[in-house]
């Protein structure tokens, strides 16, 4: 039996080692500035790795012994952002960083912006939760609103702290970075793999992606990953600057990129673009550009956001890199509301880190332009070392025969005719819901949360529904039985029990979610909102002339055009009626047409609520208010959610009223 004073003495011991593993974590990964060799490291880690497995009392979850999960994963649960990881507006000239630069200066009404400015890496975005100083949850950025949770795998990169340093955290931090793999340890890797008969990564950016994704952690702790962090949506306890958050992360134990810094002006941000350019080769990994965020928090909520964009931050990307190849055919692709793409199929080359086989062509007048011609030699590029396209063909090298590109008169997939509308680029199919190559793509938008919101229903299902011919329209969807659903591979009869309640729950959306969830062109939630409270029901709006249409607030002639020749299609109109048949009761909108008791207020939502923010939205704007995306002393109303961030802070500094959803519930009763 070990006497306390024993384990006393390996207690001490364990947390002793535990602080020099951390200190020495803290100077290899963040400072980059070791203070002993890679030897003295393995044998502190070995002791502690002894000590606790004779004393198993003492392991910690924060121990560093613990990254590596011993347990393969089934699969990767879901997590949703408590704040929405927002994608960032792209530039690829100096002219469009300039066009950037002279918005964010008219909504500040100054001239001269510090920004803090910094290498884009071309790694996995992640976001990483710490409850009281420990790593508790991991998720990638998925679409924005939900990840895949990858704690376990993120766990086992030691650049990570799995506990804070220093003092004066937040309770709950969230940080947000780039996990990536460096040059070196990709070489590495590959010798290995080459050496063993194994495949190799085939870049960096690929090889950070599927190591994340490894069921099993012992895998993804093989991997050479590495991280920096880059932002952070909690504000307690730090800073009001983008540059000193990230020096504060630094304090905290997160790796940030050395090459951040503080610029000036329009030109402070094209000198430190040009700067990073002429490093990009020495760096020890791969970067696609360089972030602009303005500096300033404050001034960053002042801007706000536009789509799922921030007003405040710029990704400005290097040229693209260009490679020769010949241009085997031009083929069609058919998308979800009809658009007809060509499609360059190619040669394989290798651009810019990938093997490029396909590259777009984007349309009849842009090949036109360029004078693209199947059989052409042709320069193909990755834009913004991502989207391959083909940049231009060398005529030089062309051969006599070789024939003009027409788009064609009728769909490949479903035979229908092809339009092109006057003004317009893209040519369409307008075989509506019943087109085979638009079938999935309808389908999968028909489910999404923000039309009819079909829980269970995911890409891959439906792909699979639509393979086995089990539905043709998104009307079959209502006749799906448990048999059918529970025979299906990976299904099983639980998920066909909820599928089969996520479906009967979807049976009764008001007008506009349904509106939006047809996929009707240049619908989207906001036009799908006014259609519905301007005509009140479905029979009204199918009778609607484009005239009559064009009497919509925020409908003009083009989509009042796209409108009417949706349901001008018979085929629409009979999935419609199917959808009648199967159960599906649209709600009319509420009145409005009486009083609106909140006409003249300005509400702002913020953090985690229990429906989509359109839902409020609609319902708020139904009471007369106006919704914005920013607080200001003209605020009459903060809703909040779980996890709200700035948003909420600088109400109470203002003194806005702050409501929860309870609070708003009963406040609307109360009207």
């Amino acid at each position: 039996m070990t006497t306390p004073s024993v384990q006393t003495r390996a207690q001490k011991r364990a947390e002793e080692l535990r602080r020099e593993i951390e200190y020495h974590n803290y100077r290899y990964y963040v400072l980059d500035d070791p203070e002993v060799p890679d030897a003295e490291y393995d044998r502190r880690m070995r002791e502690l790795e002894s000590l606790e497995s004779s004393h198993p009392e003492l392991v910690t979850a924060d121990s560093p012994t613990q990254r590596v999960s011993g347990t393969p994963m089934d699969g990767f649960a879901e997590i949703r952002h408590r704040v929405p990881m927002l994608s960032l507006g792209n530039a690829f000239s100096e002219e469009e960083v300039a066009d950037f630069y002279r918005r964010v200066s008219q909504g500040l009404e100054r001239e001269e912006i510090v920004f803090a400015a910094e290498p884009k890496l071309d790694g996995v975005a992640i976001s990483l939760t710490y409850e009281a100083g420990i790593l508790t949850t991991a998720a990638t950025r998925g679409d924005g609103e939900r990840g895949e949770d990858v704690t376990a795998n993120v766990r086992t990169i030691r650049a990570i702290p799995l506990k804070l340093r220093g003092e004066g955290w937040p309770s709950l931090l969230e940080v947000r970075g780039e996990i990536y793999m460096p040059r070196s340890g990709f070489e590495a890797f590959n010798r290995k793999a080459l050496e063993q008969g194994e495949k190799p990564l085939v870049n960096p950016r690929n090889g950070a992606a599927g190591s994340l994704r490894q069921l099993d952690p012992q895998l993804t702790a093989k991997r050479p990953l590495a991280f920096f962090a880059y932002s952070t949506p909690t504000r307690e306890s730090l800073p009001e600057s983008q540059y000193d958050t990230l020096m504060r992360l630094r304090e905290w134990g997160f790796p940030v990129n050395p090459e951040v810094s503080r610029v000036r002006g329009l030109q402070g941000c094209l000198d430190y673009h040009a700067e990073t350019a002429a490093r990009r080769p020495d760096l020890g990994y791969d970067i696609d550009g360089v972030v602009y965020k303005v500096d300033s928090i404050v001034e960053q909520e002042i801007l706000g956001f536009v789509s799922r964009a921030p007003r405040w931050a710029l990704a400005h990307k290097f040229p693209a890199e260009e490679e020769m190849t010949r241009l085997l055919a031009i083929d069609i692709q058919v998308g979800r509301t009809g658009a007809l793409t060509p499609v360059a199929r190619l040669e394989p080359v290798f651009v810019g880190g990938v093997t490029v086989t396909n590259a777009t062509l984007h349309n009849e007048d842009e090949i036109h332009r360029k004078d693209v011609r199947a059989g052409d030699w042709v320069v193909v590029r990755r834009a913004g070392d991502v989207i391959p396209e083909v940049a231009r063909a060398i005529h030089e090298r062309r051969r006599s025969e070789l024939k003009e590109f027409h788009m064609p008169a009728a769909c490949p997939e479903c035979g229908s005719a092809v339009e092109r509308v006057e003004g317009e680029a893209v040519a369409r199919c307008t075989g509506g819901l019943i087109c085979p190559a638009q079938r999935k793509h309808s389908i999968r938008h028909f489910a999404t949360r923000k039309a009819m919101d079909i829980e269970g229903l995911g890409d891959k299902l439906v792909d699979l529904l639509v393979e086995q011919g089990l539905i043709h329209n998104v009307a079959d969807l209502y006749h799906l039985t448990h048999e059918q659903l529970s025979s299906l591979e990976r299904m099983g009869g639980k998920s066909a029990d909820n599928l089969l309640k996520a479906l009967q729950a979807s049976k009764k959306p008001p007008l506009n979610r349904l509106l939006y969830a047809l996929g009707i062109r240049e619908v989207g939630e906001v036009t799908a909102h006014s259609l519905a409270r301007h005509f009140g029901s479905m029979e009204a709006l199918q009778a609607a002339s484009e005239e009559d249409l064009t009497e919509v607030s925020d409908v003009g002639p083009i989509v009042a055009s796209h409108v009417f020749s949706f349901f001008e299609q018979q085929n629409n109109r009979e999935v419609i009626q199917a959808l009648k048949e199967a159960g599906v009761d649209w709600q009319p909108l509420e009145e409005t047409s009486g009083a609106q008791p909140l006409a003249g207020e300005t509400w702002v939502l913020t953090g985690s609520l229990s429906m989509p923010r359109i839902q409020f939205k609609n319902r708020l704007e139904a009471l007369g208010a106006k919704v914005s995306g920013s607080v200001s002393g003209k605020t009459s109303v903060v809703l909040a959610g779980e996890a709200a961030g700035s948003k909420l802070t600088k109400a109470e500094k203002l003194g806005v009223r702050i409501m929860t959803e309870s609070d708003f519930e009963e406040f609307v009763e109360s009207l």
